[in-house]
């Protein structure tokens, strides 16, 4: 933030009760975008500055070296709420006959999937020459702050004027004409950019967590690679290991099924009931569905008991989830019981590490699936009990460190978007010391 001292001056508490008798609160005012504080505006886009549109650049114009370009799809996919350093490159031929940007610049995607994210906008703030692909529209600000455009155009009291002006069902439009009657709540020069400077260092903190998440995995890939092959030992451990079938180290696969579902009585929230599904939004205590009693007496299904390794035989293959919970399974998955030489949790992080050669291991027209011998035929290391323990501990504290990270990352993007909402309304003011009211005794 800036050197010069900041406070914050809430007058959110106030607000929301005011707010919720339809009152205007003092200092505030009543306007088509809301109750704000009494020194801001309300203004459209058009007042703000002048429009134009990006133009050419196709998806096989990007090159992998030349001037830096942003197409519109990027838009969605790369960047949110500005960019410094555009990732495309295309030649300078292509360039000629595109829309060069200025810094400042704010960029909408013009088209999109959908109405409720039509028209998400970016701020480019970098300094290099760079340029604009097609089915982009550009607003050039006159003298506002583009750092805080590019936050507060994001924000839900634009988001849904830019709904309402979307056109088109399969693919959705916006045009500068629509952009320009969108009105926007804006604050004096100054606050402008303390709010961009305060969304901007958490946005910081945010690279800083995902930086480190990135290398947290990308130790445990390497970790994985050499304790897993056997190439790295850990101290105590030595001799070498065979190779045998994954089926030496089974006692027993279980399957599944699903009950009917025609009937209610056999759906409810009694047992956690695991599909593939479950496995792309994993929980270790819940499933997207659950059965009764019932209906696991009267189905194929089976319950299995918390920390019995379950993998898919069909779709999702390669992937293993090990439940905190008893749960039920439908025909997809199979639950590997193991014998006593075996260690679950190393089955696991095999799984993990063997993902892509299980895979390829898949055959099917429409959906790639396993047989049960080819599951148990595959090739899986003999070692001993105590170093499987100690290989899956090594790795099961890296997965704990990079979930604190996660969970940490979460955590700060929550308070990012609480931020916003506050700030972005004025229902909470950044002021200089001096602006700050004395308290009164």
């Amino acid at each position: 933030m800036s050197t010069e001292a900041m406070q914050v001056k809430d007058a959110s508490g106030r607000y929301l009760a005011k707010a919720a008798v339809q009152e205007v609160p003092p200092g505030y005012k009543r306007t088509e975008v809301g109750v704000i504080p009494e020194d801001w505006e309300a203004k459209t886009l058009a007042e703000l500055g002048a429009f134009m549109k990006g133009k050419g650049i196709r998806r096989d114009d990007v090159a992998d070296d030349g001037v830096a370009c942003i197409r519109y799809g990027e838009i969605y996919t790369r960047y949110n709420n500005y960019v410094r350093s555009p990732s495309s490159r295309i030649p300078a031929s292509v360039a000629a006959s595109s829309q060069r940007m200025n810094e400042g610049d704010l960029l909408f995607a013009g088209s999109g999937e959908t109405a409720e994210e039509i028209g998400k906008c970016v701020a480019y703030l970098g300094e290099d020459e760079a340029y604009a692909g097609g089915d982009i529209v550009i607003l050039r600000p006159f003298s506002q702050d583009s750092l805080y455009l590019g936050h507060l155009l994001n924000h839900e009291v634009v988001a849904e004027q830019k709904v309402r002006f979307g056109q088109g069902d399969a693919v959705v439009h916006i045009s500068a004409r629509n952009l320009a009657m969108v009105k926007v709540p804006l604050p004096p020069a100054h606050e402008q950019r303390a709010i961009a400077e305060a969304l901007s260092d958490v946005d910081g903190l945010l690279g800083a967590l995902e930086a480190l998440i990135a290398k947290k995995r990308a130790i445990k890939q390497a970790a994985m690679q050499q304790l897993l092959s056997g190439k790295t030992r850990l101290p105590g451990f030595s001799g070498a290991w065979e190779t045998k079938r994954l089926g030496d180290v089974i006692d027993k696969l279980v399957g599944g099924g699903t009950p009917s579902r025609s009937n209610p009585g056999f759906w409810g929230n009694e047992i956690p009931w695991v599909t593939v599904k479950d496995f792309a939004t994993f929980h270790p205590q819940q499933t997207q569905e659950s059965i009764t009693k019932v209906g696991l007496n009267n189905s194929a299904s089976h319950l299995i008991p918390a920390g019995t390794l379950i993998t898919s035989t069909r779709m999702a293959l390669g992937k293993a989830v090990i439940f905190e919970v008893d749960v039920a399974i439908n025909q997809d998955l199979k639950a590997v019981f193991l014998k006593s030489s075996a260690n679950v949790r190393f089955l696991f992080y095999w799984f993990e590490y063997s993902a892509k050669m299980i895979d390829d291991l898949g055959s099917g027209s429409t959906v790639k699936g396993i047989s049960i011998a080819q599951l148990s035929g595959l090739p899986f290391p003999r070692l001993s009990l105590g170093e499987q323990t100690a290989i899956a501990s090594v790795l099961s504290d890296l997965d704990a460190e990079i979930a604190a990270l996660e969970r940490r990352r979460d955590k700060t993007r929550a308070l990012k978007q609480g931020m916003m909402q506050q700030l972005l309304t004025g229902r909470i003011r950044l002021v200089k010391s001096s602006q700050v009211e004395a308290p009164t005794c």
